[in-house]
């Protein structure tokens, strides 16, 4: 039965002759999985089989100049129907529909991939793949145009069920329809109109190939957010061309690669740009053309997207990153299991960081995504008579609980604390990344369907955990000791006790270390809308990077954001002493200074928390160490994850006996 509230998301839709039962979309995501048939199929079935209903594909690249990276699947290439033939019949079975993104890069391709430098309008310096393209001659347009149109027709053989045309975010295709990249003077560029010559071509040569009764949806930049690029009015003009021409829907894209306005990560408040594909759909509206319009971007919810579709902001709502973090998210919220979805916390650590490299794309809060066919799901089993002990439920922790009681066995999960999350529950208190609690909630009720024995404000001796029949150690870490000299009574806290009250710290407060969680520290200081924030904020390190351990596509963002809130940032700056007055230091010049404080924070990094190994291991006793515990170098919650569930399953196969102990 369909949730109530949720009636709008539920409601069947037309993209042409494509029949929809919903309008929740999987947008494109490009996995670098794209050479391994076994993995995409594994991957695609499990969203199908959860309730997805189109899913669109990573961009196919229509030839070797377009591919974005070596592992794109080149849709024009013998080798794609390999590749794609088992994943269709995947999503098929599964009762799921398919859309192939055709995709070409421009000048967001590099020229190491094939050797082949990248083409585009007009010769224009790409910060993102840091060349200066060649501008395409006219030839090298219609065979691209041509390339376009026979990754359509192969798109259709292969049985896909629509395709879908890649022109935003910076990519060829919009590349042509912005005044910033295209220079041209000749019937491709020149004025607005002449801009939107290649985009309308691109869609028209892609129509004549697969004919009037196949879907064709095209996806078109509402905001470049690029200065010089194309205004709000001549993106939509160009969505109210796409749709005259024959696009059976448009799917609104936001930003640019090189673009300095944060439009996917945490700190984007979830359908914060969905005005912009609102707009376009009034523009459609006035114009009379009954398109749907496809609204994108740092969506995480059912619930957020049936408020899209009330206010009238799209006719569907596109979801990539949330189908990472919870593969059965459309079916959960359909049967009103809100509170067992693992929601996306757009942190993009293991998703969006990796797709612009070669790592192969997973999801920080699900570790199993990408690998399914490594991890397939099974129904829980009876339980098999072996308890296991979790100490410590992190992220590690959580994870390999909910893992081995999965697999069937009896959990007792160990948290010192209160509340479980770990570190977690220090990231939800920042501003912009409340989406981590969620982390949270998902594990307490997810932990409590598999049946683990969770004991908060329970710090095990080792007597008791010498009862198990394994152990595993997720204890995580502890602040790293900083040695200062000190002369008077400031007080000195480390990031932890400044978490837990900062509306008692001063007005002035330094913080000594600037990666991921001394930046998060001095976001929380200085939100006036926090209590106690609006600090004066300053924080140091004696390395050159600030930020350093944060995300390529969050850093800058986050960067800019505490930048532009007036937080001092001193690179380079080695701390000295603590005085009555505030830290001295010696700067990066080797000149010596006082920062003016009422508190010191120490946030120089952690140290592994390994209580209990050495005497269990004395008395026999199986043990496995997990996440911070085992390594707190580079605290990483994306590995602190993964190590819970590939030490679960692990510790889970070995109590079953099918791997010799």
């Amino acid at each position: 039965m369909t949730t109530p509230m949720l009636d709008r998301v539920f409601s069947p839709v037309s993209l042409g002759p494509l029949q929809l039962d919903h309008r929740i979309v999987m947008g494109s995501m490009h996995l670098n999985r794209e050479d391994d048939p076994r993995a995409l199929a594994a991957f695609y079935r499990e969203r199908a089989a959860g309730g997805a209903g189109l899913i669109v594909t990573g961009g196919a690249a229509v030839n070797r100049t377009g591919a974005g990276g070596a592992n794109y699947l080149l849709i024009n290439d013998p080798a794609a129907a390999a590749v794609m033939s088992p994943v269709l019949d995947a999503v098929h079975h599964a009762g799921g529909k398919m859309a192939l993104q055709l995709f070409h890069a421009g000048r967001y391709a590099f020229e190491a991939t094939y050797g082949i430098r990248p083409a585009a309008p007009s010769e224009v310096y790409s910060d993102f793949s840091r060349c200066v393209p060649r501008a395409m001659t006219r030839t090298q347009i219609e065979d691209t145009l041509s390339d376009f149109a026979a990754g359509a027709a192969a798109a259709r053989s292969l049985g896909f069920d629509a395709v879908e045309i890649m022109g935003s975010e910076g990519y060829l295709i919009n590349q042509f329809a912005s005044p910033l990249t295209n220079r041209r003077r000749d019937g491709w560029g020149g004025d607005p109109q002449r801009r939107q010559s290649f985009p309308r071509a691109v869609l028209k040569a892609v129509r004549e190939a697969v004919g009037a009764g196949y879907p064709v949806i095209c996806r078109t930049s509402g905001a470049d957010f690029v200065a010089g690029s194309s205004t709000l009015e001549e993106s939509a003009a160009l969505a109210v061309a796409l749709a005259r021409d024959g696009a059976d829907a448009v799917n609104i894209g936001i930003g640019w690669h090189e673009s300095r306005v944060p439009s996917v990560q945490a700190m984007v408040p979830p359908g914060r740009w969905l005005d912009i594909a609102g707009g376009i759909r009034a523009a459609l509206a006035a114009a009379r053309l009954p398109v749907p319009v496809i609204g994108s971007n740092r969506i995480n919810s059912l619930e957020a997207a049936e408020r899209a579709l009330a206010a009238g902001q799209a006719d569907l709502v596109s979801m990539a990153r949330p189908f990472l973090a919870d593969p059965g998210i459309v079916a959960k919220s359909r049967r009103g299991d809100r509170s067992l979805v693992n929601t996306c916390i757009a942190c993009n650590e293991a998703c969006i960081d990796r797709s612009l490299g070669a790592e192969p794309v997973s999801c920080l809060v699900n570790p199993r995504a990408g690998r399914e066919a490594d991890f397939p799901l099974r129904p829980v089993p009876p339980p098999s008579g072996a308890r296991v002990a979790v100490v410590g439920a992190g992220p590690a922790g959580m994870q390999a609980a909910a893992t081995l009681a999965a697999a069937g066995h009896a959990v007792d999960l160990f948290e010192r604390e209160q509340t479980i999350g770990g570190q977690f529950r220090l990231a939800g208190q920042v501003p912009g990344k409340g989406d981590f609690l969620q982390t949270i909630r998902y594990f307490t009720h997810e932990l409590a369907r598999l049946g683990v024995h969770v004991l908060t404000g329970t710090a095990p001796d080792t007597a008791r955990l010498a009862g198990y029949a394994h152990v595993i150690l997720a204890t995580g870490v502890r602040p790293r000791p900083v040695r200062l000299r000190t002369s008077g009574d400031l007080p000195v806290l480390d990031y932890r006790q400044a978490f837990a009250d900062p509306a008692a710290l001063g007005p002035r407060v330094v913080i000594v270390g600037a990666g991921g969680i001394a930046v998060d520290l001095s976001r929380l200081l200085v939100e006036p809308e926090v209590p106690g924030g609006g600090r004066d904020i300053t924080i140091l390190r004696r390395g050159l990077r600030i930020g350093e351990g944060i995300g390529p596509s969050t850093r800058w963002a986050v960067l800019q954001d505490i930048r532009a809130a007036g937080v001092r940032t001193l690179p380079g700056t080695t701390p000295l002493e603590v005085t009555a007055h505030g830290l001295r230091v010696r700067d990066r010049d080797g000149a010596a200074a006082l920062l003016p404080a009422d508190v010191v924070v120490l946030a120089a990094g952690q140290v592994p928390h390994l209580p209990h190994r050495a005497a269990l291991t004395r008395r026999g006793v199986p043990v496995t160490v997990i996440g911070g515990a085992l390594d707190a170098s580079g605290l990483n919650a994306v590995r602190a994850f993964d190590q819970g569930l590939t030490a679960g399953t692990a510790v889970a196969r070995l109590l079953d006996g099918r791997i010799p102990g």
